[in-house]
């Protein structure tokens, strides 16, 4: 095999029409685009999501609900996960940016812990908010927590 006889495989390519090359091409005459108007036309270009006069998709969806351009999202860890996760990871303090090495959460989130479950664990915790019920959980653990 050498590059001047390599060849693609059979059926794999096909030649592209030729429009406008006369009748004997099988797309002559009006060259595949129908008969007058603004579409048969040279330079003709749609925009995008123009759907021919019909309402468009956006129109006819009704609009429903409210998004809160204040809303605040946490990542949130239960206290039934976090000694799994100490252990897995071997962390010595529980941070977000301790979390974000670890690949458990992105850059950006915010962490919160929440009271189900129980802690064992007495290592110190740095996050954006926890609930009443972890906080006392974590005293309680003979763990530290402040809240960023």
């Amino acid at each position: 095999m050498q590059l001047h006889n390599l060849k693609p495989a059979e059926g794999s390519t096909q030649k592209g029409k030729r429009i406008g090359r006369g009748e004997g091409s099988g797309h002559g005459g009006t060259a595949t685009k129908g008969s007058k108007g603004q579409q048969a036309r040279t330079g003709y270009q749609s925009k995008r999501g123009h759907e021919g006069g019909q309402m468009p998709i956006q129109r006819r969806m009704p609009k429903r609900g409210f998004i809160n351009p204040f809303r605040v999202e946490y990542k949130v860890f239960n206290l039934g996960q976090l000694d799994l996760l100490i252990e897995k990871y071997d962390l010595k303090e529980f941070t977000p940016e301790v979390l974000y090495i670890n690949g458990l959460i992105n850059r950006t989130d915010l962490v919160k812990i929440l009271g189900n479950g129980e802690l064992k664990s007495t290592i110190p915790f740095k996050v954006n908010a926890a609930s009443a019920k972890a906080k006392e959980a974590i005293a309680a653990a003979g763990a530290s927590i402040e809240i960023l």
